[in-house]
Order: C-alpha cells, then sequence, then structure tokens
C-alpha cells in the first residue's frame, strides 16, 4: 500500500466518522475499507438503545463492500477520537474476509497507528476450522 493510498483511506475514515449515530455513547466512529479492486467503502457506528442492536464502524464498511459483491480486501482504516482499537465482533468481520489485512487506527489528532488483522485477532478462528475453503 502506498503512502497516498494510506493517508486517502484514512481521510475517508476520518470523514465517515462525521456521519456517526452515537446519541448515548457520544463515541463517533468512522471506517473506510479498501478492496481489492481499488474501492473505498466507508462505514460509521450506529447506535440503538438496544445495545445490542449496535453496528460499529468497521462492520458498516466491510458489509457495504460485501453487500456490493466484494470479498477480497486490502486494508481498513478506523478513525476514533482516541485512537480505541476495533472491537471483538469487528476482529472476527475483518478475519472472515480479509484475515492478512492491514489495519490503520487513527485518533483525532492524526496519529496514526498500524497493525493487522492477524495481530488484533491472534489463534482466530476461520472457515478452515469447520472444514470449509470459502471462494471469497
Amino acid at each position: 500500500m502506498t503512502q497516498a493510498e494510506m493517508t486517502r483511506l484514512i481521510a475517508a475514515a476520518q470523514k465517515a466518522r462525521e456521519q456517526a449515530y452515537a446519541p448515548y455513547s457520544q463515541y463517533r466512529v468512522g471506517a473506510a475499507v479498501l478492496t481489492e479492486e481499488g474501492e473505498v467503502y466507508l462505514g460509521c457506528n450506529v447506535e440503538n438503545a438496544v445495545y445490542p442492536a449496535t453496528c460499529c464502524a468497521e462492520r458498516v464498511a466491510i458489509f457495504k463492500a460485501v453487500s456490493e459483491g466484494r470479498r477480497r480486501f486490502r486494508a481498513l482504516a478506523v478513525a476514533t477520537s482516541n485512537g480505541g482499537s476495533p472491537c471483538g465482533i469487528c476482529r472476527q468481520v475483518m478475519r472472515e474476509f480479509a484475515p492478512e489485512m492491514v489495519v490503520y487506527i487513527a485518533n483525532a489528532n492524526g496519529e496514526v497507528r498500524r497493525t493487522t488483522v492477524a495481530e488484533l485477532l491472534p489463534d482466530s478462528f476461520g472457515p478452515e476450522d469447520l472444514g470449509f475453503v470459502t471462494g471469497k
């Protein structure tokens, strides 16, 4: 991934953060996922008064891409006020589609940390554990 692509992806995640619906926690999150085809899909967290019904920004971005037929991802950027890391459910969804994907985690001051899905979710469970190989 080039520096320009990374910068563009992080900026897209920060922009998506502005659309977050977070009336309960006030913790606004934006995400942007880059497909193998070079397309970027955005997501923001969408809270619900019934907390389990909430959907994180990372999953929204990935689900939007999947709903458009995309299954292979190169990178994901997530932007929060404090550089918070993706939750466990988001890590598992990222792992489903791109276990080696690069993940950039940015805070409101523009500081960025680079990691991978494999580092975020070591010893993970995937399709191969079910004896299944996906065609993604």
